[in-house]
């Protein structure tokens, strides 16, 4: 399935008989608590899910957004009325990079058809389509999470990829350049790694940008459908969007994932021993 799904198109699927699971994953790194978007208004049927709370672990030594537990996981995405054979939409709140981590753990639990809406809510309501306050009843879901589906890598490893092939730092350049540094314990980006920060994979519009415009960008970095490459961030959120991004432009795909480094940068920077680079420059 391709991983993103116009407005346009979800319309339609929703009128169809299974219509697609819809999940709400509204969250800012910052706050406020996407639950409070979701009930001012959210797409009909679509349940929240809190992306601090339950899609990933409590922080720790392995990041500020570790992989959830896989039996807790099954658990919100039972509630939430996930099963096996039904498609699933997740959106946020315009990027799609929220959005993208639930898309990415759903892929990695073992679920087949996932997909995140372009433009998410904001898309969704600026084109007039039907929202509600209503919370929905979906019932017990029957979907079991078999995690490994996608490819993840630790701190090791990331330092390998950064050598040896192309790692994409997903976060705004001055966190990458060791300018600011607003959340863990020290600035700047694993040695190697190269910046591809997670808002330019969107225009203006929030809808994301074409395959062909994504192939371009991912080519300046030295991407190619050869490279072996993966994506890290701040804790482990945003680079699914990378690897979303990756996946639209035709360059990986369900048989041959991107790899995250899950831990991110929370992880490597909780270790002393491990460098530091900082500046433009990939070294």
């Amino acid at each position: 399935m391709h991983p993103l799904i116009s407005t346009d198109d979800l319309m339609s699927a929703l009128s169809a008989d299974p219509h697609p699971t819809l999940l709400d994953v509204r969250w800012s790194l910052l706050g406020p608590p996407g639950r409070e978007d979701y009930a001012e208004g959210h797409l009909p049927g679509a349940v929240f899910v809190d992306l601090d709370a339950e899609l990933a672990s409590e922080p720790g030594p392995a990041g500020r957004h570790p992989l959830p537990d896989p039996a807790a996981l099954q658990e919100v995405l039972r509630r939430a009325g996930v099963d096996a054979d039904r498609t699933v939409v997740v959106y946020d709140a315009d990027n799609g990079s929220a959005a993208a981590r639930a898309w990415w753990l759903l892929r990695w639990a073992g679920h087949r058809s996932v997909a995140v809406l372009d433009g998410g809510y904001a898309a969704w309501t600026a084109e007039g389509k039907p929202t509600t306050t209503e919370v929905p009843e979906p019932g017990d879901g029957g979907f079991r999470v078999r995690p490994g589906a996608m490819p993840v890598i630790d701190a090791d490893q990331a330092a390998g990829l950064a050598r040896d092939g192309v790692l994409l730092d997903a976060r705004a350049p001055e966190r990458y350049r060791g300018e600011v540094e607003p959340m863990d314990p020290r600035a700047g980006h694993v040695p190697g790694a190269r910046n591809a920060p997670f808002s330019e994979h969107t225009g203006e519009s929030g809808r994301w940008r074409s395959p062909e415009e994504l192939a371009e960008r991912f080519a300046a970095l030295g991407v190619t459908r050869d490279s072996a490459v993966g994506a890290y961030c701040g804790s482990g959120v945003t680079a699914c969007s990378v690897l979303l991004a990756l996946e639209h432009a035709g360059i990986t795909d369900a048989r041959n994932p991107a790899v995250l480094y899950a831990g991110s940068w929370s992880n490597w920077a909780a270790d002393p021993a491990r460098p530091a680079a900082t500046g433009a420059d990939a070294g």
